[in-house]
């Protein structure tokens, strides 16, 4: 997981399974805090900044729900979330974020999962339209972004879909359908960077409007 900005980050959890946690100042990463529950796969990316931070679900070595908030100088357990899963995406701030798609238990999908954070606890909200894990999003809980993943069965999908505090509705598509992306921005200027399509790719996306999205670098 990972969240802040280029001067000031924050990275936890990874493959193998850690629960190693490392800040950025701009110039070098320390280590800092572990996280309380060791894991990867877990939606914390999009989500808060180097000081206050929230990771959720993973596998740990198995598919777990646990939530877990950063306040700069260590991790403390939260409400979970309703729905047990791994491969995830979150995005928001730490008292108010989105939890969609992702892979449940003994890989059962529920990738149409999603559920709203108040800070406290997790609720359930519309389903996405289209289940997938592996994806990626951006936004806050009333205007958000998810896009990308891999539908469980299939090639690599580029379905976006748009969240308005309320339901998701389908917009335009990547140009390129892949999973594990990186991304960041908002509903009206967002970016989807790097990911998998079958082999590693560093092409870059911009989405530049809320019908709109257009390839910006696609160099490698």
């Amino acid at each position: 997981g990972g969240s802040g900005t280029q001067t000031a980050a924050l990275a936890f959890g990874g493959e193998p399974v850690t629960v190693n946690t490392e800040q950025w100042n701009n110039t070098s990463w320390t280590e800092v805090a572990n996280l309380n529950d060791s894991r990867y796969g877990l939606g914390g990316n999009s989500i808060g900044t180097a000081t206050a931070a929230l990771a959720a679900g993973g596998f740990s070595p198995a598919i777990t729900a646990n939530t877990e908030s950063w306040n700069n100088t260590s991790w403390t357990e939260l409400g979970n979330l309703n729905t047990a899963r791994t491969r995830l995406t979150t995005f928001g701030i730490i008292t108010a974020a989105i939890a969609a798609g992702g892979t449940g238990s003994a890989g059962t999908p529920d990738g149409n999962k999603a559920e709203s954070w108040n800070g406290s606890s997790w609720t359930e909200v519309a389903d996405v339209n289209t289940s997938r894990q592996q994806l990626a999003g951006t936004g806050t809980t009333t205007a958000g972004l998810i896009f990308g993943g891999e539908p469980g069965a299939g090639p690599y999908v580029a379905i976006t879909e748009q969240w308005n505090g309320t339901s998701w509705t389908e917009v335009n598509d990547l140009n390129t359908g892949r999973q594990e992306m990186g991304a960041g921005g908002t509903t009206t200027a967002g970016l989807a960077f790097a990911g998998y399509t079958g082999s590693y790719s560093a092409a870059t996306e911009e989405w530049n409007a809320p019908s709109e999205a257009t390839r910006s670098v696609d160099t490698d």
